[in-house]
Order: C-alpha cells, then structure tokens, then sequence
C-alpha cells in the first residue's frame, strides 16, 4: 500500500510544525499536488537541476528540500530562464515540492540537533528562543470501565507530557448527573430520566500544538455520544523552540581540535576559523545555515565558540573583539538534514506498513569549489 501526498506531510508536520518556522519563511507544497499516491520521496537540500535528474531517475513523486525553490510570489513562470526551465521539468515529470525550512531547523531532533550531535555537544539549549509551546490542562469525565482506554489514548496522542515525564495524568471519583433527552443515544441511562453515575475525572497536560489531536482521540475512545471535557489555559509556559544550540563537549579541546571534530561530523574539507587556535573551548554553539546575526546572543549563552556559516569580514572582526570564536564550514553543511529526515519519514512509513521509499539526495549542491 503506498502513502498519500497528504499522509507523507502529516508525518512531516508533527515533525517539524510550520508553526514554529520563523515568520514570512517560504515552506510547505511550493510546486505539485500531494493528491496521490507517493511511490518514492527523494530528501534533498537544494532543488537543483541535478537534484531533479535524481528525482527523476528513482521515478519520484514528491521532494521534499529544505530551501525553497520559490521565494517570492511569481507573476510569470518563462520556461527559457534557468529557473522556469526547473518548473517546467518538475511539473512534467509530476513532481511536487515541499519546503521545511526554519521549522526543520528549530524543531526538536531536527537540523539544528542533528549538527550538535554530529559535534558531540551536550545538554543544548537554543542559540535565540523563537516560542514557546503553550499548556493546557485537558479534564473529561468517563466511567471507571474506560479510564485505562482513554488515558492510553490522550497519551498516545501526546497528552501528559511534563519535563522528562510522560503519560502524567491524574484520577479522582465522582459523581456525575445527566438527563438524556430525546435524540440522544445514552450508553449509560434512559431517555427522559435524571440519572446519577459513578465517574473518574481524568485529567492531563496538553500541548497547544496537539490539543486538537488529543482532543480528537478522546472523543473517538470515549464511549459517550456527547463527550463532556475542559480545556484550561495554564501559566506554566510549555516547551520552548528556537533557533541553533548551544551545549557543552564532555572534554575540554583546544580551538584546533575542535576545528578537526568539526570537518568530520559535518563532513567538510575546510573551514574559515577567527580566534586562538590555543584557546580552551568547552561550550560551543552552532546554527545551521546563515549565523552572522546570532554571533552576540551565543556569546551571551556562554559559548567559547560558534559554528555557523555565511560569516562576513565586519562580524568576523567584532567576534574577536569580543573573545568568541568562529568556526564557518559554509552554509552547505545542512546538508546533514538528508540522511536524518530520510530516516524519520521512513521509520514512520514502515510503522504504519506503507511501500513508499525514502530516499536522500546523493547530488553535491554545494556551489563553491575548494582550490
């Protein structure tokens, strides 16, 4: 059985939300239809010419890129341009495109973690908080017989999530009154009479981001026809996302062996470094992409070094003037996204039995030469 366009970009985006990419960010179905079936997925960075070979090699259906192939509204699409020439093949061939940009890179074990594991840092927090995932307190009264159902169905769901805890919920017993009126189908009690039964309250923490799911899968394991519950806004500020990370290694290296850690977990032949290459490093930063306006807010986390690229002369400058370091391996490096998307979209096919096949991109998009 093969995975709908719409089933692959569910997957997607319980992975990487669109709503925590940064405002104005171009992502989502930029070309196609996600009306079909979808035989292979091609992961790739960039949407170039050869990734599109590629693409069409492997007989895919959907790319899925992290930069965006169109980046402003079009008025006109001229097939004699390079980038017309781009449409015009993918939309011959039926391929469509979709974008996870800055909500691949903030979202939990996505781009930004993935290069802070491959760097070997620890215990990581965000290089500049983006938002926060607002809590709800869910609570739904259901009788005894169904409490074990719907607890593992809420939590299945993503409810009960508090710091390193899961599935936290809590039960107290009452009583609760109802009358079913004509129309109803009561499970417990009789049309026209004012019944008195034995409940549980039951009640949890929810997400903001998955309160509409949760709430969806109580009211399916539920075994009432009309499903009481409440929804509470809670004080308490829920999980915070935002962009790069910083965290400590598990020993000290001097800036040159970090230089090495660095060419080898983002798999890179050279790198632009300000700084002593003597210094003590023990807590990095690192940001996926362009990083010349988060050199300050990673100082301000305590970082002794940050590893982003697109570095310019004047940030490079003011960094050394200021006592961090740099570390620019180029923008090119998120390419590590490939290899760690392909990965969960097809842990996720597999689990729910589909045929669909993931593949990353094998074509270099890397525009500079090294000489």
């Amino acid at each position: 059985m093969l995975a709908k366009g719409q089933t692959v970009i569910q997957y997607m985006e319980q992975f990487a939300p669109k709503s925590i990419a940064v405002p104005d960010d171009r992502i989502g179905l930029q070309l196609g239809t996600l009306q079909k079936d979808i035989r292979n997925i091609l992961v790739a960075l960039d949407v170039t010419d050869e990734v599109v070979d590629e693409a069409i090699a492997l007989d895919v259906d959907l790319i899925i890129a992290h930069h965006a192939i169109i980046f402003r509204a079009l008025k006109s699409i001229n097939t004699s341009t390079p980038m017309g020439k781009l449409y015009e093949k993918l939309i011959k061939h039926d391929i469509a495109v979709y974008i996870s940009h800055t909500n691949l890179d903030i979202a939990e074990g996505g781009v930004n973690d993935w290069m802070a594991d491959a760097l070997g840092l620890r215990h990581t927090v965000p290089i500049e908080q983006t938002s926060t995932d607002s809590l709800f307190k869910l609570v739904t009264f259901v009788p005894a017989s169904h409490v074990e159902g719907i607890r593992h169905a809420i939590t299945a769901a993503g409810g009960g999530h508090i710091g390193d805890y899961s599935h936290c919920t809590f039960t107290s017993e009452g009583t609760g009154t109802f009358q079913p009126e004509e129309g109803s189908e009561p499970y417990i009690g009789t049309t026209g009479k004012l019944e008195s039964v034995s409940e549980v309250r039951l009640e949890t923490v929810v997400p903001s981001s998955l309160r509409n799911k949760i709430v969806q899968a109580l009211i399916k394991s539920h075994p009432y026809d009309e499903v009481a519950y409440d929804l509470y806004p809670l004080a308490d500020s829920g999980k915070v996302y935002g962009l790069g990370r910083v965290g400590k290694l598990d020993a000290p290296l001097s800036l040159a062996q970090f230089v090495d850690t660095v060419k080898q977990g983002l798999d890179v032949p050279i790198v632009r470094v300000t700084g002593d290459l003597k210094r003590t490093i023990k807590k990095a930063a690192v940001l996926g992409g362009s990083g010349s306006r988060y050199v300050n807010q990673a100082l301000f986390k305590g970082a002794d070094v940050i590893v982003t690229g697109d570095i310019d002369y004047h940030t490079a400058q003011d960094a050394l003037m200021a006592g961090i370091a740099i570390i620019d391996p180029g923008h090119n490096t998120e390419k590590i996204m490939k290899s760690g998307l392909a990965e969960v979209i097809r842990k996720r096919l597999e689990a729910d039995k589909y045929d669909t096949k993931v593949h990353a991109s094998t074509i270099n998009t890397e525009p500079f030469q090294f000489v």
